[in-house]
């Protein structure tokens, strides 16, 4: 039991640490060596929980998609419209980027044109904006004018945007940020102002909607 323990803990500071080089230097200039001295543990105990870079890589990317995915779940079942759990999932993710260097790597990581086979959690994203986007659409939330496929693309490259912007500069990770994308967006997309209300704060906000009404976002 105690050699089990001691095994998750290695491969767990395996993966942050990885992740924050994946994070800074991205895939290609991310190596085993530096990863393992990183994590203050032997090559020789890197290779035996991940057999390559690319294996490790896939792990701290699928590690990042399942935080986001909980971090989704929650805005969902707290939000009172589709369009309410699309911007605080989006508010709640740039915080998260700001903070995590697990979720800061796993977006990274999947954008990155030098792996094969990955960009898993870009593809993850993209469906669940638009999934939202297509219920608030059902559920007569977006402007009557406004295509559910542009409002996707809208939103999950203006969220890449700010991770690739983030990743120079963490200011574009702030909540005054994202709160400046949406005060802009939301009046295009809603078709009323009750459907979706902008945070305005960092952390736990204080959100006020184009119609003036308010409510808080907890920080995640």
């Amino acid at each position: 039991m105690v050699k089990q323990v001691r095994a998750a803990r290695t491969r767990q500071t395996l993966i942050v640490a990885a992740a924050e080089i994946f994070a800074d230097e991205g895939y290609v200039l991310a190596t085993l060596p530096a990863i393992s001295k990183r994590a203050g543990v032997s090559s020789g105990a890197l290779h035996f929980h991940f057999a390559s870079k690319d294996s490790l890589a896939a792990e701290v990317e699928a590690e990042a998609a399942e935080s986001v995915r909980k971090l989704a779940e929650r805005c969902r079942s707290e939000a009172h419209t589709s369009l309410q759990a699309l911007v605080d999932t989006t508010c709640r993710l740039l915080l998260v980027l700001a903070a995590d260097p697990v979720v800061r790597a796993g977006f990274r990581l999947s954008c990155d044109p030098s792996r094969k086979g990955g960009a898993e959690m870009l593809h993850w994203w993209h469906t669940l904006v638009h999934e939202l986007i297509t219920q608030a659409e059902r559920a007569g939330e977006l402007a009557h004018d406004v295509s559910p496929e542009a409002a996707t693309v809208a939103v999950v490259a203006a969220t890449l945007g700010f991770q690739a912007a983030g990743a120079a500069d963490r200011a574009w990770l702030a909540a005054e940020r994202v709160a400046q994308f949406w005060t802009f967006i939301l009046p295009r997309l809603a078709s009323s102002p009750e459907h979706g209300l902008v945070p305005t704060g960092p952390g736990v906000a204080r959100t006020n909607s184009p119609g003036g009404s308010a409510h808080t976002v907890a920080n995640s």
